[in-house]
């Protein structure tokens, strides 16, 4: 199992299937931009074509260095087709805000997003599968792999890891105002952003916890 990889270069390299043919301004290739918007989720949705058909499935995920681990079920189609690699498009999205125009034509959204182009195979080394399991764990809740139990043989079995290499990818941005036509800019309809916030709310402890339970220090900040 080789985990650690050597000094990557500051970009990824452009290829056909990273390069927008529309606002390529808003194209990205640095890992820093990359790897802020992986880490900044872990709901992603990955593509791929099973019996002749395209299929897009939404499941956990996990950035550990230039690899992505993605959580699925050893009866999932993706997990029973990828014994031998699996061609994927995995997709992250992070809405920020809405953009509202004076014309239809030019609401938008402001967003982050991040694509990834590769060949997705079934994680089988048992190190790396522990690895794996933590990481899309502590992905979610950082801390929280340590305070549960760990998968039995029984339910690693019934639990599989597609691992997928950072190699062809790219990030997108949008961020700025509207854009409506200047002939459009004395017409009297509100135009702005609405920004959309995700809240995490205040735990709310399982009826079976027992009285007296503290709240683990890693949720404390949301207590």
């Amino acid at each position: 199992m080789d985990i650690a990889q050597t000094s990557p270069a500051a970009d990824y390299p452009a290829t056909a299937r990273t390069t927008p043919t529309r606002h390529l301004e808003r194209a990205h290739y640095d890992r820093a931009t990359v790897h802020a918007i992986l880490d900044a989720d872990f709901v992603c949705h990955m593509g791929f074509v099973a019996d002749g058909l395209p299929v897009v499935l939404p499941t956990l995920y996990a950035r550990v260095g230039e690899r992505l681990y993605i959580h699925g079920s050893t009866g999932s189609r993706p997990l029973r087709s990828a014994t031998d690699g699996l061609d994927v498009c995995l997709t992250v999205t992070l809405l920020d805000e809405l953009v509202l125009a004076r014309s239809a034509v030019h609401h938008s959204v402001n967003y982050r997003s991040v694509v990834v182009h590769g060949r997705a195979t079934r994680v089988t080394d048992e190190a790396e599968l522990t690895l794996a399991l933590d990481a899309l764990v502590d992905h979610a809740v950082p801390g929280r792999a340590a305070d549960c139990r760990p998968a039995d043989a029984k339910e690693r079995a019934k639990t599989a890891v597609l691992r997928l290499d950072l190699a062809e990818v790219s990030a997108k941005v949008r961020a700025q105002g509207v854009g409506d036509e200047p002939e459009d800019m004395d017409l009297a309809h509100w135009a702005g952003l609405i920004p959309l916030d995700r809240v995490i709310g205040t735990p709310v402890p399982d009826p079976a916890v027992p009285e007296g339970t503290a709240l683990p220090g890693y949720l404390r900040h949301l207590g």
